[in-house]
């Protein structure tokens, strides 16, 4: 078992000097260890022992690739210079001979992406545009204090129902900018961006910034992967939906496990009509995510086994601020959904699920044809980086009557999610013109990009859906012929 994080640097021994001979290491032994517990991970063919290192900066995602290679991943999450703190978890070098199902032409792509990405950075792509960013949080916050001001000033139903669906939509846009600033893409100095998502995210939306990071990070890592094993954490917890939603057969039939090899009455129920119940689903996302935020701020739960596992052995970054964060989010929430304590309950209430139900909708329609209908992988069998990234995810386009211009704005950056998922540090207002190079160099090298409007999308997306249900039913009833 590994011994890496889970002491100081006395503990796990000497490090080699220069000039040591290096242990060779192979493929299939780095695939053996794939536990937070017994994590080893590849950064550019050497090897490193991260067991138990829970003081990682970036929490439990240094744990979605135990037993795999970080060499991409790593670039994409971090500054120049971050690789220097890995030194004391060097164990050996890995022998590339060993990776068996790398080619030369696959090794002569990866090199052609990671000159890309270096082109990238000599162009000054990843420099945000400080205006840019200041016009958002502008605009954002303009958008808040109309929706206050139309239930302060106004008494009428057709005003307060206009004010709800705004700050749904402010909601949204919030999230979009939050995004942003904690992928680190406005500011070099990360505390900058932390503080900025604890005002837009905690404060104005209601939403933990350890709680998203920890989930987000974790799907920029492995988007669409299903774990590898039970005690595995290489899986994506944006496809964990399940018992409601089954993104493949495999997924639909995971709680078997649970009820004695059978599917119960409420999965085989869930996944039959799916499809019809994915929009329904979708009007009540933002409550879960209400619900997780809140627990999370306060100590009184998580939504995964790698949240669950960074909060016990790490704990909230800003866990005051945190909890300020929310307790100013519900305080300001509670004013305007009683209509400044001048409505009625069932009135106030009526509020508040206008807005939040439509800001879910709002959102996970963004994101949802961003990932859900591509590809999905088991972590033992994923592809490299570049194809991973970009197989998984859809971009969005205009069409069927919605002008180019609504969909960059409505979606925030977002509707460039292959390249955001290629780049996830390049700031927004660069991501436009880094789309061609990427758009060429996948027609380069013959990999799948795929683009749809949000018509077209979301009718993949549904149809996805209703051929999981189709395969589960099939797959049900030979199974369990007699029922």
């Amino acid at each position: 078992m590994g011994k890496g994080g889970d002491a100081k640097a006395a503990i796990r021994g000497p490090m080699k000097l220069v000039g040591d001979k290096s242990e060779k290491i192979t493929w299939g032994e780095v695939k053996k260890h794939i536990t937070p517990e017994d994590a080893w991970v590849v950064y550019q063919n050497k090897v490193y022992d991260v067991s138990n290192w829970h003081e990682h900066p970036g929490g439990g995602v240094i744990f979605t690739h135990a037993g795999d290679d970080m060499t991409d991943i790593f670039a994409a999450f971090h500054a120049q210079g971050s690789q220097a703190m890995m030194k004391k978890f060097y164990i050996g070098d890995l022998i590339p001979e060993s990776v068996e199902h790398k080619d030369q032409h696959q090794r002569d792509f990866e090199k052609g992406y990671r000159d890309l990405r270096a082109k990238l950075v000599m162009m000054g792509m990843f420099k945000s545009s400080k205006l840019f960013y200041a016009y958002k949080v502008g605009f954002n916050m303009t958008m808040w204090a109309i929706a206050v001001a139309m239930v302060y000033f106004s008494d009428s139903l057709a005003m307060h129902i206009g004010s709800a669906l705004l700050l749904g939509l402010f909601w949204q846009q919030c999230g979009w900018l939050a995004h942003d600033f904690l992928h680190h893409q406005v500011f070099k100095h990360r505390k900058y961006g932390d503080l900025a998502g604890i005002f837009i995210g905690n404060v104005m939306q209601g939403f933990s910034m350890a709680w998203w990071k920890n989930k987000h990070n974790g799907h920029h890592a492995v988007p669409n992967l299903h774990n590898s094993s039970l005690e595995s954490q290489d899986g994506d917890p944006d496809i964990d939906t399940m018992p409601v939603l089954a993104w493949s057969l495999k997924q639909a039939q995971s709680f078997r496990e649970l009820n004695n090899g059978k599917d119960s009455t409420f999965v085989k129920y869930a996944i039959k009509f799916q499809a019809f119940t994915y929009f329904p689903i979708l009007l009540l996302a933002r409550i879960s995510w209400l619900n997780e935020s809140f627990k999370t701020s306060f100590g009184l739960g998580a939504s995964t086994e790698n949240a669950k596992l960074e909060l016990e052995k790490r704990g909230l970054q800003y866990p005051l601020l945190e909890k300020i964060g929310m307790i100013l989010h519900y305080s300001w929430m509670l004013v305007l959904t009683t209509g400044f304590f001048q409505w009625s309950p069932a009135y106030s209430l009526m509020y508040f699920f206008t807005a939040t139900c439509s800001s879910g909708l709002f959102l996970a329609l963004v994101f949802g044809l961003g990932h859900n209908g591509m590809e999905v992988y088991d972590a033992t069998t994923r592809p490299d980086f570049w194809k991973l990234q970009v197989t998984t995810t859809r971009n969005i386009i205009g069409g069927h009557g919605v002008p180019q211009w609504f969909v960059d704005w409505f979606c925030g950056g977002l509707q460039y999610q292959v390249d955001h998922h290629l780049f996830p540090m390049m700031p927004r207002n660069n991501i436009k013109k880094c789309h061609k190079l990427v758009e060429s160099f996948c027609k380069e090298w013959g990999v799948k990009y795929h683009e749809a409007d949000m018509f077209d999308g979301t009718v993949e997306v549904l149809k996805h859906l209703q051929n999981v249900s189709d395969e589960f039913l099939v797959e049900m009833v030979k199974d369990f012929p007699a029922m």
